[in-house]
């Protein structure tokens, strides 16, 4: 199974949110349409950033890659309505590395 990790900086919540809600709303969107296998909180230069690993079904490697686009951008917009965010990046696991998709 080709395995993902879709990573979100976090610029600050939108009012009347918790900060646990961040997590939840992108583990739900990508978690609808794919298996989440793990996620995580890192603070990168005082910026708190959110990551969700994920695995797609196995078809074409260009297929693959589109499809954890989409579920990167669906994890974007479900975050966006709780959280400001900032940059996207979506990773794909190559050999024991990650390395960018797109």
């Amino acid at each position: 199974m080709p395995s993902y990790r879709a990573q979100l900086g976090i610029a600050g919540l939108r009012p009347g949110h918790r900060p646990e809600r961040v997590m939840e709303a992108a583990v739900d969107a990508v978690g609808s349409a794919h298996v989440v296998e793990a996620n995580q909180l890192d603070i990168v230069a005082g910026t708190p950033r959110i990551a969700v690993r994920f695995t797609v079904d196995p078809t074409a490697r260009d297929i693959e890659d589109r499809q954890a686009l989409q579920a990167a951008a669906n994890m974007r917009h479900a975050v966006g309505q709780v959280a400001v965010t900032g940059q996207l990046q979506v990773l794909r696991r190559v050999r024991g590395r990650w390395e960018p998709v797109g």
